[in-house]
C-alpha cells in the first residue's frame, strides 16, 4: 500500500514549474535530516511539496535509489492554505485522510471541472479502500466469508472496476453540483442501473443463492463509499477552513478532556472523569446518579459535545413518566398504514441506523431522567441485546417498506448513559438494570462548593465541540479492547472473593457477568492513568459495581455492612466506633484502603440507623 508525505522547501520553484504534469524527473535533497538512503519512501509512494506555503506540487515517487528519486509530476496549485510543516527540508509522513484534506483544500476555490480533477485524485484509491473496508466489515459478521473474500481480494477490485463506467457515465458528472434533496433519487437511480449488471460480487463466493443477500450489500456499500467520499469533498469545498478532525487522529489522552472542561469552566474532579470514561469503554451502557444539580447530565453532554465530530452523532432526550413501552424509543408499525412503520420524534432509530454505518465513530444516547418511568417498560429490548448480541425485531418481515429494517442491530459503537435522580417522582432500578451498567454517584463535598463558588464563570460549552474528535477512533479501539487485567491479579481476587462472600448473606452477589466487568474496568482504569494503584482502581470497581445492589432493612444491612466496611479500613480501626459513629471522620488518611466505598458504606449505615431501610440510590 502506497504511502503518503510531504516536505517543505524554500525554493525550487522553478525546477518544479519547467516539468508539465505527467513529466518524469529526478530530484534529491542535500540537508543531512533528509537523507533518502534513510527514508522509508518508496516507489508509488505519494509526495507533496509545499514553497513556502504558497505553491504546492503533487508527485508520484517512479523509481528510488540512495540518493535520489524519480518523481512523476500529478499537478502545480499556486495557493497558501495555511497547513503548517514541522520542519523544514525534512520528509514526514502524512495519513491518507491528511493527504486529502490538503488536496481538498487546495482545490476549494476552483471550478467544477478542477474539482473533478481534485476528485480523481481524492478517490485514486477508493477500490481498493471498500476492499480492505468490505472484507473487515464481511468478515467480522459472516465469517464463512472472510477467507474467501481475502484469498479474491483482487477479483474484488477487479468487480468494481466493471461498472466504474457507470459510476462515471451515472453519477460523477454531478459530483459537485448534487442538490442535498436529490441526492438519494439519483443513487437509488444508480442503484438500479448496478443490478442490471447482476452477478457482479456472485463469483467471489462458492454459492450464489446462499450468498446473494451479501452480493447485494457490497454494491450498496460501495455506493455508500462513493457517496461518503463526495460529501467529504463537497463539505471541503464548502468551507475551506473546514478540516475533517478524522484527519489527524491521534492516541486518546484524557487530560485533554480533563482540560477542556476546566478551560469550559466544568467543575469535575479529574478521578470523576477518568471514572467516567473508564466505565463508557468497560461496557457503553453508564448510570450517573446522585444529587440533582450536581452536573450529571452536563458531564454527558461535554463529553459528547467534545469527541463527536457532528452532531448528528448523540441525541439528549429526556425520559417521560408516560413511558410505558418501547414506542418513544423505537417506533411502531402504523396500524392505519400496514405498510408504514412510523419512526420515534426522538431520532433514536436514525442513531443507530447512522452508528451502524459508522463503526469507526463513537455515537451516544443519553437518557434524562432515566428513571422519571420504570425502566424495563420502555428499555427492555436494549437491556437484553447488551448480553446477546442479538437483533431487536421492529416488524415481521415483509410487512411494511424497508426505509426501517425489520431488525435493528444496536452496534458496539453505540454508548447509553442515563441520568439519574431519586426522589418521590421517580422508580427505583432493578438488579437486572444495575448488573448491566457501571453506576457512578455524584457528590459534591465542601471544598468543591467552596471552589465553585469562588469561580463564578459562566459556562462556555461551544470551547468543548470537536475537540477531542481526532481521539475518536482511538476511544473507539480502547472500547473494543475486552481484557481482563493481569496486574496484581491475586490481591484483586482475594478482595472481590470478600466482597461476594458477605454480599451472599443479604442476596446482593454478583455473578460472572459482574465479574469479568469489573476486572475489564479495573484494566481500563489502568490504561487511562498508569498512576493509580491497586486500592484505588479496586476502590472505583466496589463502588460502581458491588454496591449499587445493596438495599434492605436496618436489620438486614446494618451486619453486612459493618463487615464490608471494615473490608475498607486497617485491621487496628474500628469501623463502627472509629468510623460510622463520626460525623468528622477523615477518609483520606492512610489507614483506609477504599474512601470511596467506605464513605458511601457509612452514608448507608447511618441511613439505615436513623430511618429503619437505607439503598445505594438514597444514601
Amino acid at each position: 500500500m502506497e504511502k503518503h508525505y510531504i516536505i517543505s522547501i524554500s525554493n525550487l520553484v522553478d525546477t518544479f514549474s519547467i516539468a508539465r504534469a505527467g513529466e518524469e524527473f529526478d530530484f534529491t535533497i542535500s540537508t543531512s535530516e533528509s537523507s533518502l538512503s534513510d527514508s522509508t519512501i518508496s516507489e508509488d509512494d505519494f509526495l507533496l511539496v509545499s514553497i513556502d506555503d504558497k505553491v504546492y506540487y503533487l508527485f508520484k515517487v517512479i523509481a528510488k535509489t540512495e540518493d535520489e528519486i524519480r518523481l512523476k509530476k500529478r499537478f502545480e496549485i499556486d495557493k497558501t492554505i495555511g497547513y503548517t510543516i514541522d520542519e523544514e527540508g525534512v520528509f514526514q509522513e502524512i495519513t491518507q485522510q491528511e493527504h486529502d484534506i490538503i488536496c481538498q483544500k487546495l482545490f476549494s476555490a476552483f471550478n467544477t471541472q478542477n474539482n473533478e480533477t481534485d476528485a480523481k485524485v481524492v478517490l485514486e484509491n477508493l477500490k481498493e479502500d471498500f476492499a480492505d473496508w468490505f472484507i473487515k466489515l464481511d468478515g467480522s459478521k459472516h465469517n464463512y466469508f472472510k477467507d474467501s473474500f481475502n484469498s479474491n481480494r483482487d477479483k474484488l477490485i477487479e468487480g468494481l472496476s466493471e461498472y466504474e463506467d457507470i459510476y462515471n457515465e451515472e453519477f460523477s458528472s454531478l459530483v459537485f453540483n448534487l442538490p442535498t434533496d436529490n441526492t438519494k433519487e439519483y443513487l437509488n437511480t444508480l442503484e438500479k442501473t448496478l443490478y442490471k449488471e447482476s452477478g457482479k460480487f456472485y463469483e467471489f463466493s462458492q454459492k450464489k443463492s446462499t450468498h446473494m443477500p451479501r452480493a447485494i450489500l457490497g454494491k450498496r456499500n460501495y455506493l455508500k463509499f462513493l457517496k461518503d467520499k463526495i460529501d467529504n469533498i463537497q463539505s471541503a469545498n464548502q468551507d475551506p477552513n473546514r478540516i475533517n478532525p478524522l484527519a489527524n487522529q491521534k492516541d486518546f489522552d484524557i487530560s485533554d478532556f480533563q482540560n477542556s472542561c476546566k478551560n469550559a469552566g466544568l467543575v469535575y474532579s479529574d478521578k470523576l472523569i477518568t471514572r467516567f470514561v473508564s466505565s463508557l469503554l468497560t461496557k457503553p451502557f453508564v448510570i450517573l446518579t446522585g444529587l440533582s444539580g450536581s452536573g450529571k447530565t452536563k458531564l454527558a453532554q461535554a463529553y459528547v459535545q467534545w469527541i463527536c465530530q457532528e452532531e448528528s452523532q448523540y441525541r439528549i432526550i429526556p425520559v417521560g413518566a408516560d413511558w410505558t413501552n418501547r414506542e418513544p424509543l423505537l417506533g411502531y408499525p402504523n396500524a392505519l398504514k400496514p405498510e408504514e412503520y412510523v419512526k420515534p420524534d426522538s431520532g433514536v432509530i436514525d442513531l443507530i441506523l447512522q452508528a451502524n454505518s459508522n463503526p469507526e465513530l463513537p455515537h451516544f444516547l443519553i437518557l434524562d431522567e432515566m428513571n422519571l418511568s420504570h425502566v424495563e417498560r420502555y428499555f427492555a429490548d436494549f437491556l437484553s441485546v447488551m448480553e446477546s448480541n442479538e437483533e431487536i425485531p421492529l416488524y415481521a418481515d415483509g410487512t411494511v417498506d424497508n426505509s426501517v429494517p425489520s431488525k435493528l442491530k444496536v452496534p458496539v459503537n453505540l454508548f447509553i448513559v442515563g441520568t439519574v435522580n431519586i426522589d418521590e417522582t421517580t422508580n427505583m432500578f432493578s438488579p437486572k438494570v444495575l448488573d448491566r451498567a457501571n453506576t457512578i454517584e455524584f457528590r459534591i463535598n465542601n471544598s468543591e462548593m467552596e471552589g465553585f463558588l469562588g469561580k463564578t464563570n459562566d459556562l462556555n460549552m461551544k470551547a468543548l465541540l470537536t475537540k477531542g474528535a481526532n481521539m475518536a477512533q482511538s476511544f473507539i479501539s480502547l472500547s473494543n479492547n475486552k481484557s481482563f487485567t493481569t496486574k496484581d491479579l491475586d490481591e484483586i481476587n482475594n478482595t472481590l472473593l470478600k466482597f461476594f462472600g458477605e454480599l451472599q448473606k443479604t442476596g446482593a452477589e454478583f455473578g460472572y457477568r459482574s465479574a469479568s466487568e469489573i476486572l475489564r474496568l479495573i484494566n481500563q482504569l489502568d490504561t487511562l492513568n498508569k498512576a493509580l494503584t491497586t486500592s484505588e482502581k479496586l476502590d472505583v470497581a466496589i463502588m460502581q459495581k458491588l454496591l449499587p445492589k445493596l438495599h434492605g432493612s436496618r436489620r438486614k444491612l446494618c451486619p453486612i455492612l459493618e463487615t464490608l466496611g471494615s473490608f475498607c479500613i486497617a485491621s487496628d480501626l474500628k469501623v463502627v466506633k472509629d468510623v460510622f459513629d463520626k460525623d468528622d471522620f477523615d477518609y483520606s488518611n492512610d489507614k483506609v484502603k477504599y474512601p470511596l466505598s467506605l464513605e458511601k458504606i457509612a452514608r448507608m449505615y447511618k441511613g439505615a440507623v436513623d430511618n429503619g431501610f437505607a439503598s445505594y440510590a438514597v444514601a
